[in-house]
């Protein structure tokens, strides 16, 4: 199965059908370098229309935020955008739809107070600011409890002493926010909340015991309990709330579209991806590199022991999820990518960013399988994994190294999967067991490169495939789709049975030259955490 854009007389016209009828849902995911929104139809394999937003987060005051201002114009231009394209491909411009879903990027820090007022720029799930904080909790739970998770960034705030806390009445993720904005409703999917505070997987809502601990633990800092403050948990398939007036306008100050529509939970970005390449079944599991870069595992068992690098989440239905995430993914790679894009101009043969991509790329299939000696590291923000609180790029080199065009862009590569292939050894500590990996993201668009690097790197089959190239917006799209069928099928039923039935994907095993190769490159790379230890003490 690939996800087809309507084209022909026959599927314009029954494109037009769908949207004349409400026959669609909307997607919608605020990523971390664009905002996306994608329109499917009664099938949900074919996108009707797309449109998207640019966006970046920004350092202040030592914080990674993004202006709420705008999130709305992003919102905004992202609709506008979408109902440009599906007027030009089918003649018809959309006023309804039959279901919205609203995903984002997980974790992070939105509080309001009582008037619905954020208190403090939004903190991005980015910031490494809360050790203190996730070390207090994980010894109080006796679960790790990530850096980047809200608990984390809510309880620093209290550690801190920070004036906005005796205002507190709410605390959201993004999805959660621009959900409520559009429906008056203060919930969340499950998968995002399971990024909040720790879930209990047999009742699918906050971990009632380290609710209790921490009200104990925060004492009198909080002006409510800690339930109150968080919104509440909703499986994939339950009703969340139905578009109002005010939220539509929100989103189309034109005014073309109509309240009433009804919305599926907000999720966050891990869950939509899981849906997108349908690893929501116990021995599943996807990659996604974009901004970050991030493992989920569906487990069939529940693990040993407490494991520092994996942080312990849900899919959309509730099923526990164990993840590898890593701060830092495809940003490092991109730049290069962009100083040969700017090279090929300034040399009078300009190319676009997608030509340059792929060269480099296939370039990198012509460099040795440890790259030659060189190392790159990615990190621009801290990596917990890697022990690191801050980032400095960097790339390194020996004066015997085989320093070519091949095997720097291989060790970029190779840079993007560092980190999580240091998490990822945990799988194998713990017997986790896995029968398919699924990849997606922009990287893995020139085939058979990144793909197989991954293979290489996790000694693991790797499977790509274009059902997930709208990535999240998709994913929710899908979920949103799901709310009619919820009362009959099983999230999983669904998507085997009625999405990814005839999912036809490109699955390549690892290479043993690679896995030995790669292996060879990830002592290098663990020994020169030291190298990249001093640059961010010293720089």
């Amino acid at each position: 199965m690939t996800l087809r854009q309507g084209s022909g007389a026959d599927a314009s016209a029954s494109a037009a059908d769908d949207i004349r009828e409400a026959r669609t849902s909307l997607g919608i995911e605020l990523g971390s370098t664009r905002i996306k929104a994608c329109l499917i139809g009664s099938d949900p394999t074919e996108v009707l229309a797309t449109g998207s937003f640019a966006w970046e987060n920004r350092l202040e005051d030592g914080l990674w935020t993004y202006a709420i201002d705008e999130v709305w114009a992003g919102l905004q231009a992202a609709f506008a955008a979408l109902l440009d394209d599906a007027e030009q491909q089918h003649g018809i411009r959309p006023t309804t739809f039959g279901a919205i879903g609203v995903s984002a990027m997980m974790h992070g820090y939105l509080a309001f107070d009582e008037a619905g007022e954020l208190l403090v720029p939004f903190r991005t799930w980015r910031n490494t600011n809360t050790g203190r904080a996730s070390a207090e909790l994980g010894d109080t739970f006796g679960v790790n409890i990530p850096l980047r998770w809200s608990i984390a960034h809510l309880h620093q705030a209290v550690l801190d002493d920070e004036p906005h806390v005796a205002r507190l009445a709410s605390v959201n993720t993004l999805a959660g926010y621009v959900h409520e904005k559009l429906t008056g409703e203060r919930v969340l999917g499950v998968g995002d909340a399971s990024g909040m505070f720790p879930i209990d997987s047999a009742t699918h809502g906050y971990d009632e015991r380290m609710l209790r601990a921490y009200a104990a633990l925060a004492g009198d800092r909080l002006p409510r309990p800690l339930d109150e403050l968080l919104p509440v948990v909703l499986p994939a398939g339950a009703a969340a709330g139905t578009l109002t007036a005010e939220g539509a306008a929100l989103l189309d100050p034109t005014g073309t579209l109509q309240p009433g529509i009804p919305l599926c939970p907000p999720e966050g970005d891990a869950g939509t991806g899981m849906v997108a390449t349908n690893s929501v079944a116990p021995r599943t599991g996807n990659v996604s590199a974009g901004t970050s870069i991030f493992a989920m595992v569906v487990l069939e068992r529940p693990l040993t022991e407490v494991h520092n690098e994996l942080d312990l989440v849900t899919t959309p239905a509730g099923d526990a999820v164990a993840m590898v995430h890593c701060n830092n993914g495809a940003s490092e790679l991109a730049a290069w990518a962009g100083l040969f894009t700017r090279f090929s101009a300034a040399a009078g043969q300009p190319l676009d960013d997608d030509a340059v991509f792929d060269a480099l790329f296939r370039e990198a299939l012509e460099g040795e399988a440890d790259a030659g000696g060189l190392l790159a590291y990615n990190h621009l923000a801290g990596e917990p994994i890697a022990g690191l609180d801050a980032g400095r790029p960097l790339f390194v080199r020996t004066p015997d190294s085989a320093f070519t065009l091949a095997n720097f862009m291989r060790s970029q590569l190779y840079g993007v999967f560092g980190t999580l292939a240091l998490g990822m050894q945990v799988f194998a500590a713990e017997g986790v067991g896995l029968d398919r990996m699924f990849a997606h993201g922009g990287m893995f668009r020139t085939a058979g490169v990144a793909q197989r690097f991954l293979a290489g790197a996790l000694g693991a089959p790797v499977a790509v495939g274009e059902l997930a190239s709208e990535g999240g917006a998709w994913g929710i799209a899908v979920l949103a789709s799901y709310l009619s069928h919820a009362d009959d099928l099983s999230l999983h039923v669904y998507l085997d049975e009625r999405v990814f039935a005839a999912a036809s994907v490109s699955l390549v095993e690892p290479d043993p030259t690679d896995v030995a190769g790669f292996a060879s490159y990830l002592d290098r790379y663990r020994a020169g955490l030291a190298i990249e230890a001093a640059a961010v003490a010293s720089l």
